[in-house]
């Protein structure tokens, strides 16, 4: 099972020099939980819905709001981004993908090409679990079906 496979090719990118309040525009209509931040291309960061929480004021958009917590929605993506992330190839197993996501602690890895170093998917988390529920809980349905004492 190789990861081109499996991956998710909508991708959504973001750049350096974007803004926070961009990146929670994106979050907030996309629906998605992770972007890559890209230069010239090349993934050079990852940006997670919960890094961006942890950099907001909470009081952003209530009626507490100050200047300052204002002021939070103007950093930079590369402030706040994860630096060098853990990259895969296409052909990459998934047994590695998992073991990545065992050992480094992350919740995605963007996949790369590995001539021209462009992004071209993701895979995270939710992906590995949505492909293990699939082949994890047919065989349990099909178990839970039959009539006990049958």
């Amino acid at each position: 099972m190789l990861v081109k496979d499996y991956m998710t090719t909508r991708l959504v990118t973001v750049e350096m020099d974007d803004t926070l309040e961009t990146v929670r525009d994106i979050f907030q209509h996309t629906g998605f939980h992770h972007l890559l931040v890209v230069e010239s291309g090349s993934v050079v960061g990852v940006l997670s819905d919960r890094d961006l929480l942890r950099h907001l004021s909470p009081y952003v958009g209530t009626t507490s709001e100050t200047t300052r917590d204002a002021a939070t929605l103007h950093k930079h993506v590369h402030q706040v981004m994860t630096r060098k992330p853990i990259t895969l190839a296409p052909e990459s197993e998934l047994a590695e993908v998992l073991e990545k996501f065992r050992q480094k602690e992350v919740t995605c890895l963007p996949v790369v090409d590995a001539h021209s170093n462009r992004v071209v998917g993701l895979v995270t988390w939710r992906d590995m679990l949505k492909l293990m529920s699939a082949v994890l809980l047919p065989p349990l349905a099909e178990a839970t079906d039959t009539p006990r004492g049958a």
